[in-house]
Parts: structure tokens; C-alpha cells; sequence
């Protein structure tokens, strides 16, 4: 007689090894310690008599690293570790898995993995299957792969009735996540932390990281933090008539809902108050229900543990994994909301006719026929959430008693029937608006008895009748306010995790645990999550550097090539590399631009920023910003996360709290050291982002032009801006050409009293009259030369004017008085530049070469057209 063949079985947790070996050996075993525990028991295999060995690894056997050579944070260039090799190392060393599962696989003919049924547990298939040694040709050496959805008894011979192979190609996918997280995630985290740590004290003994999948994660908190931050309020009226009937006071909704003019809601109160009566216009009523939900998948068992529970996903996760190695529930990681079609809700549903608390409403489910659930998503997986076994507080203890009795009825409540109720509607007019009151009755629970925090909110009207009128008791202006969003809650996030494909239904809650752990976030009442000051900075510097390293664009696209390579519609090698070769590109570009960065967590974390003092106004929050003196200058905004470099010379002041017409900034002047110094306005937004294209290559502004180094981000002062319409442009402060170089004389807006026009690109000067109350430019040219003439209002004792006249207008080049007033500082003589015009127009002055044109750009400006269609 042939001995018997052995067979190993390896579950992926201690606990679902044994209620394996239970199930399977009906509870005749023998259990011996090992690295973990082996049962052992004989029974039939393939129609042949076996020896069972039934044990289990503790998660993943293997985790990917660096070889030793690339440990070392200061020998090597975290660029080099994009195509550095990468190995495997035992997960837990001390547990000895690899040896344990090598020593009980000697003499094992057949292999049966029952890892969980995801890509996770796919992956460690795998890795059994090398720590035992299956690599062989050898046909006696089979391998067989156990799916299953819940640890009962049902499931588990089920299973192994219907042994399959291992899916090689979703193993391949976990690797290409891992190399791909681990590559990109420790390749920007050495370099953010070594360039950052030792420069500001408090970050000193901080990782810096980034993850793929963790950075946009934090990003979604951020946008929700930045929309709260620069939020403004806007006032909203809104009429709210009350009636008197029988003895219920009601107050009637407007149609309109609410206004944003005063005048217009107080116009309409009027209307409503002159008219007094108010009028039913129509009645209506109409037969709802609410349909009951579809199947649990994980991302929303997740949202309501964190909004209804109080969990986070972290701890939501273990309490639903302990649940089901217990047997309680079935598998909790699932993406799917519809059941099989085979799926037996008779059999679900007896199992809790015994408990305590849902028993007798389960019976009724059993007795009337319960509904089948709404139709839901397959993603091919798992079934949804379900209860396999019923249970009490006593036995699970209060946490896990309270997941496990929301699974239980969220399941009862997918096949209980819809709830249905009456919504009446009730029309009013008075003074030519419209009203309406509206209520509801339940006529029938359906699922909402067993989830009770679902059920409609029952509101009674009293009779009216069509063409009844009811005098108005009073009509109230309500005035409120529009309010920010509240900060982004742990189940909005998950939401946009999964519509976003930011992580899989179980790495969600690894992420954001991450982020809360590392202190970029911190959760508060409510489990509302806050960004603090790293966080933020954080990701307004991948902002300011490259978007796409905060966005989930790219991780989206990641995991749909990964999801290629799991259906082997994508070569695991060519995924991977174009992936880290697309995230090579970015670092480098990162590592280039790094001072942008740095700029953000200066301001945030340098002790310069407390000493800063208050200047002008963000025009994005419309808060104060700070000036930094230090090199280089700077404002710097906490609201918004946002640095504006200034020039690095001269003296900086609010100009007259004036704002920029194109992004509301508040302007500041600038005044140049030195006795003859220029003074000149600029809005910090558009000196750090010019809004007009070739600004600088069409007036020759350079970083170290005639008004000294203008510094980092130089770009656009208010001299070289070419708005049409805004008072101090080019195109309005412009007068003249220079006539030294290809640049426009400019009047300084606050050189009195002794005026003076300068060129925006070289260091000639103009005086003007010398004691004049004021200068200005107008909105007419010389119809000779095209330069821009000037209102000059002379003071009363020294006015060149005849009968003590003071107000004078005229062109500097051809008017005659003017002319003789004026003293250039450098260049040729205004006399031969005034010849040249009176011969002919030439090269055009001040706002261009001929009328209209704007000099240099080749384009005719019209002054109706706006700033973008330059």
C-alpha cells in the first residue's frame, strides 16, 4: 500500500490556519509549535489518502530594500537609487518564516495556499512558494491556490473543492508597486530631509518624506485648508414670511432663496409686507421612497467607522480583520456593492436569527421574503461585507462590537424593503413672489427600522385648501453670511482617495495613518483633518516646483498601468521602468528648484519671520503678508503658503494702499538708494509672475538693469507693464522715448517736488519743473511728436504763466515753455531730440513707436481691449 502523499497548507494568519485545520480535520488534529503553529491530521486529497500539514506565514515573508552599498544617505546620490538593484529581505528575521515553511515543505507532494484573496495575498503566494521550494519541473510537486471570501465552514470547503493556480501576473503587480514606491519615495525623502535638516532647529530631527501615494493624500487636506484660509464671505438676504395656522406658526422658504443685494431684498420685503395676504396657490403630493443600500465594500465601511463610529481607518481595518479571522464577518477588503448571483442570503440571514438584539426583525425578513439588494458594482473580487456568525458585545468587546453590529445592519438592511413616504408640497404667493412650505410622512419604515439614523425626517402641515388666503403675522429680512467649507473629514478624504485611485481598498488606511503619524496632519473633533504649518509648507512647495508630485494625477495613472500589469495586458518590466523614469526627470527638476521650496519653509519656520513686520495685502486672502528684510527681501504670506521676492536694493512702503487691477495685490513703491534715487511702483504678484508674455526680452529688463539687482523671480515692475487701463502702467505713467536707449522715460509717481521722468531700462534722467503742486500724465498725445502730454499745476509764487496762472498742459519735447523747464541728466540734448520730432514723428515715444503702438511688441494696442488679449 502506497503512503500516504503530504500535503502543506499555508493561510496567511495563524488564526485562519487554525479554523482551517478545524474545519477540515472536524476537529481531529494534533498542534505542534514552530516558528508558527502546525496542525496536523489525515484525510483525502484528490481522491487519495493524505497527511495534512497545516500552518501559516504572518503577512508578507519578503520586504524590498537597498543593498547595503546604497544605505549610506551620504555616499550615494539619491538620484542613483532610481536603477539601483534592489533585494529582499525577510519582513520579520526573528520569526525565522522563510526556514519554517522550507522545513515543513521537505517530502510535501502538493502545495495549497490560502493567502487572502487580493493581489497582496497573490504576491505572498509567491513568496511561499520559494521559501518551500516548489521551483521545480517535477510533476509530483503540484501547486494549488484556495480562493475564499469568509472563514466558515461553508467557504472553506468550498474552496477546497474548487482548488485553482496562483495568478502570477497580480503577484507581479504588488512588485512593480513596491520597487516603484520604494525607489521614488526614499529618493525624494533622503534629499528633502538632508537639504532641510540643520538649516531651521525644529525640523532637525525630522524625516522629511514624500510617498506617491502619501503626498497626494496630504494634498487633498491641503486644497480643503487653502479653500477654508482664503474663503470671503459674502452677505446674502433672504424674506422669511410666517403665517398663523391653527394655531401653528410656519414660516414659508422664498423661491428665490436669498439675494445679494440689500436694496433688491429690501424692495421685495416691501412687496410682501404691502400686500399682507398670503395665497395658496397649490397643493401637491407625491408618493417617494428611499431605496435601501447596496452591498458594504470597504471604502464605505471605512467612512462610516470614521463619521458615524468614531474610528480612524487604521483602527477601523484591524477591528474588521480581527472580525473575520474570527469568523464574524466575511473577507473585509472588497471593492465590490453587488452580490453573486449564487450568493445564499437565506443562509446569511438564519445565522442571526438567534441573537438578542435583531433576531426577532430577522425572522420577520425570513417569513415575509425579503428583497434582494439594489444592484451594486462587481469589481470581480470579493462579495460585500457580510455577517457569517452572530455574536454579542460580551464576546467581541465594545469596539469590535460596534463595527460588527453595523455590518450586521448595514447586510439586514440591503434586503429589507425600500421606505416610502408622502412629500406634500404647499405653494404660496404674496406680492408677486413666491413661497412654498413643504412636509413629510412616512407611510412605510422598510429598512430604515433596522438603521435608524437613515429614516426620513417626518415634518406635518396643517390642511390647506387652493385659493385660501391668511394674513402674514410678520415677514423677517434674514441676513447671513456665506460660510467656508468645514475642514476635510477622514470619510471625504477616503472618497477622494478612491475616486481618485489614491491607494487600493487596503493601503487607504496605511496612508492616511501615515500622514497623520508624521505630523502632517493632526486629527481633531469630529475626525476633521487640520494640515499643519509642515504640511502645508510641504505641499505649497511641490506646488511652486512641480504640481504633478502633489496631484493624483500621476498616481492614478500608475495604478492603471499596475492594474495592466495584474491582467496581463502590461509587462511588469516595462511599467516599472518607464514609471521610475518618468519620476527620475521630476527629481532632477526638483533637486534644481529646491530653493523655491526652501523660500516656503524659511518663512515658515525661520525665526526671521516672527521679527518680520506687517506691509500690505495678499490679494489671494485679502490678509496682511510679512516683510522679510533679510537677503533677499521679501513678503511672505501664512495664510496662502506663498513667498514674493522684492528687489534686492532700495526701500519698500505701501503705495497709498493701492491695488493691482489684475490680481488685487496691494502695490508697493520702491525708492533706490542714493541722492538721485528712482522710485518706482510694482504689485509682488506681478514682479514674481509677469501676466504679459516677453515683457522682460521686449523692454531689455534684466536682473541687474540700471535700478541695481532686482533680484530672484525679477520680472515686471509696474514700469514695464502694459495694461491699457490701469493708472500706473507703462502705458499710462509712459511719456516719452529715452533718448539714450531703446527704453521709455517714465514719471516717478513720487519724486515731488522735484519732479522727474526716468528711463525704465537705463539710468538717464529728467527733471521737470522744480516745485510744481503736482504732475501727472493725461490721456492725450502730442500731435506732433506722439509723446504723452502732462498736466503740470504750477506753484503760485514761482509760475512761469502769465496773470499768475499755475495749471499749464503740454509736451516736454514741443511744447516751448515746458521744453525750457526741463533738464536731462544724461544723454543727448532735448533740443536735437526735439528737432528730430518737429522733422518727422520717427521712432515712436513714451506708450509706442506710432499712435497706438505699444514699442517693441509689433502689436497695436487698443485701449478697449483687456489685459489677456495681449
Amino acid at each position: 500500500m502506497a503512503p500516504p502523499s503530504k500535503v502543506l497548507m499555508v493561510a496567511e494568519k495563524p488564526s485562519i490556519a487554525l479554523s482551517i485545520a478545524s474545519v477540515l480535520s472536524r476537529g481531529q488534529m494534533t498542534t505542534r509549535r514552530g516558528s508558527t503553529e502546525v496542525h496536523e491530521f489525515d484525510g483525502i486529497f484528490m481522491e487519495f489518502s493524505a497527511h495534512y500539514k497545516v500552518t501559516s506565514v504572518i503577512g508578507h515573508v519578503f520586504s524590498v530594500d537597498f543593498p547595503g552599498s546604497y544605505q549610506d544617505w551620504t555616499a550615494t546620490d539619491p538620484i542613483d537609487l532610481f536603477q539601483a538593484p534592489i533585494r529582499r529581505t525577510e519582513t520579520n528575521p526573528k520569526a525565522h518564516i522563510c526556514r519554517h515553511l522550507s522545513q515543513e515543505a521537505r517530502s510535501c507532494s502538493h502545495l495549497v495556499l490560502w493567502l487572502d484573496c487580493d493581489r497582496e495575498g497573490e504576491n505572498i503566494c509567491f513568496e511561499v512558494i520559494e521559501c518551500a521550494g516548489f521551483y521545480t519541473n517535477d510533476a509530483r510537486r503540484r501547486v494549488y491556490r484556495a480562493r475564499f471570501s469568509s472563514v466558515t465552514e461553508k467557504d472553506i470547503l468550498k474552496a477546497m473543492d474548487n482548488l485553482v493556480e496562483p495568478n502570477k501576473d497580480e503577484a507581479l503587480a504588488v512588485d512593480a508597486r513596491q520597487e516603484i514606491d520604494l525607489k521614488v519615495g526614499v529618493a525624494f525623502t533622503r534629499f528633502q530631509t538632508s537639504y532641510f535638516q540643520g538649516k531651521y532647529g525644529n525640523l532637525d530631527s525630522r524625516v522629511i518624506s514624500y510617498g506617491p501615494c502619501q503626498t497626494p493624500t496630504l494634498g487633498f487636506c491641503v486644497q480643503r485648508y487653502l479653500q477654508i484660509t482664503t474663503f470671503k464671505p459674502e452677505k446674502f438676504w433672504s424674506l422669511r414670511p410666517h403665517i398663523l395656522k391653527n394655531g401653528y406658526e410656519l414660516q414659508l422658504e422664498w423661491e428665490r432663496s436669498k439675494l445679494f443685494d440689500l436694496d433688491a431684498a429690501m424692495m421685495f420685503q416691501k412687496l410682501v409686507i404691502g400686500d399682507g395676504i398670503v395665497k395658496v396657490s397649490g397643493i401637491s403630493e407625491k408618493q417617494e421612497s428611499k431605496g435601501r443600500p447596496s452591498g458594504l465594500n470597504t471604502v464605505n465601511l471605512l467612512k462610516v467607522a470614521s463619521s458615524a463610529l468614531g474610528f480612524g481607518p487604521q483602527m477601523a481595518m484591524q477591528l474588521a480583520e480581527r472580525l473575520y479571522t474570527q469568523g464574524f464577518i466575511s473577507y473585509p477588503r472588497t471593492e465590490s456593492t453587488a452580490y453573486p448571483s449564487s450568493f445564499d442570503f437565506k443562509g446569511a440571514l438564519r445565522a442571526q436569527t438567534d441573537n438578542p438584539i435583531w433576531g426577532d426583525y430577522v425572522r420577520g425578513l425570513l417569513a415575509e421574503d425579503f428583497c434582494k439588494p439594489r444592484l451594486g458594482t462587481d469589481a470581480g473580487d470579493h462579495p460585500p461585507i457580510t455577517p457569517m456568525r452572530s455574536a454579542t458585545e460580551d464576546i467581541l468587546g465594545k469596539d469590535a462590537w460596534r463595527l460588527y453590529q453595523y455590518v450586521c445592519q448595514h447586510f439586514m438592511g440591503t434586503v429589507s424593503p425600500d421606505c416610502k413616504y408622502i412629500r406634500t408640497k404647499v405653494e404660496f404667493s404674496i406680492g408677486g413672489e413666491s413661497f412654498y412650505c413643504t412636509g413629510q410622512r412616512v407611510t412605510f419604515p422598510g429598512f430604515t427600522s433596522i438603521m435608524p439614523w437613515l429614516a426620513v425626517n417626518e415634518k406635518n402641515l396643517p390642511q390647506f385648501a387652493k385659493g385660501e388666503k391668511i394674513e402674514v403675522s410678520k415677514v423677517e429680512l434674514h441676513e447671513g453670511n456665506t460660510v467656508p467649507p468645514e475642514y476635510l473629514s477622514e470619510s471625504e478624504l477616503i472618497s477622494l482617495m478612491e475616486k481618485n485611485g489614491i491607494g487600493t481598498d487596503a493601503s487607504i488606511p496605511v496612508h492616511i495613518n501615515n500622514i497623520c503619524e508624521r505630523n502632517y496632519v493632526q486629527v481633531q473633533a469630529g475626525r476633521k483633518l487640520v494640515p499643519t504649518p509642515l504640511g502645508i509648507t510641504l505641499i505649497r512647495g511641490y506646488q511652486c516646483i512641480d504640481p504633478d508630485l502633489c496631484l493624483p494625477d500621476i498616481r492614478s495613472f500608475i495604478e492603471h498601468q499596475i492594474t495592466l500589469v495584474a491582467k496581463g495586458q502590461a509587462d511588469h518590466s516595462s511599467v516599472v521602468h518607464h514609471v521610475l523614469n518618468q519620476f527620475k526627470q521630476k527629481y532632477s527638476y526638483f533637486v534644481k528648484q529646491i530653493e523655491s521650496m526652501d523660500a516656503l519653509f524659511e518663512a515658515q519656520f525661520s525665526p526671521l519671520v516672527d521679527s518680520g513686520r506687517v506691509l500690505s495685502k495678499c490679494g489671494k486672502c485679502v490678509r496682511y503678508m510679512k516683510y522679510i528684510s533679510s537677503q533677499p527681501p521679501r513678503l511672505y504670506c501664512g495664510t496662502c503658503e506663498e513667498v514674493y521676492y522684492l528687489p534686492q536694493k532700495g526701500a519698500v512702503k505701501l503705495y497709498k494702499e493701492l491695488t493691482c487691477p489684475l490680481d488685487n495685490f496691494e502695490l508697493l513703491i520702491l525708492s533706490m538708494p542714493g541722492p538721485e534715487g528712482k522710485s518706482f511702483p510694482l504689485c509682488p504678484y506681478c514682479y514674481n509672475s509677469p501676466p504679459f508674455e516677453g515683457v522682460e526680452r521686449l523692454y531689455g529688463a534684466t536682473k541687474t538693469s540700471s535700478f541695481g539687482k532686482l533680484g530672484k523671480g525679477a520680472g515686471m515692475p509696474c514700469f514695464l507693464c502694459p495694461h491699457p487701463t490701469c493708472r500706473h502702467s507703462l502705458i499710462s505713467q509712459g511719456v516719452c522715448a529715452c533718448p539714450e536707449c531703446s527704453g521709455t522715460l517714465v514719471l516717478d509717481p513720487v519724486s515731488a517736488p522735484k519732479w522727474r521722468l526716468y528711463c525704465n531700462t537705463c539710468n538717464c534722467l529728467v527733471f521737470l519743473p522744480e516745485g510744481a503742486h503736482r504732475i501727472a500724465t493725461t490721456q492725450d498725445r502730442c500731435s506732433d511728436c506722439d509723446s504723452t502730454i502732462l498736466e503740470v499745476d504750477f506753484n503760485k509764487k514761482t509760475t512761469p504763466l502769465e496773470n499768475g496762472a499755475t495749471l499749464h498742459t503740454g509736451c516736454i519735447l514741443c511744447d516751448e515753455l515746458l521744453h525750457s523747464l526741463v533738464e536731462l541728466k544724461h544723454g543727448r540734448s532735448f533740443s536735437k531730440r526735439m528737432g528730430m520730432r518737429r522733422r518727422g514723428r520717427g521712432r515712436g515715444m513714451g506708450r509706442g513707436g506710432s499712435r497706438g503702438k505699444f514699442r517693441g511688441s509689433g502689436k497695436m494696442v487698443d485701449p478697449k481691449m483687456s489685459f489677456r488679449d495681449f
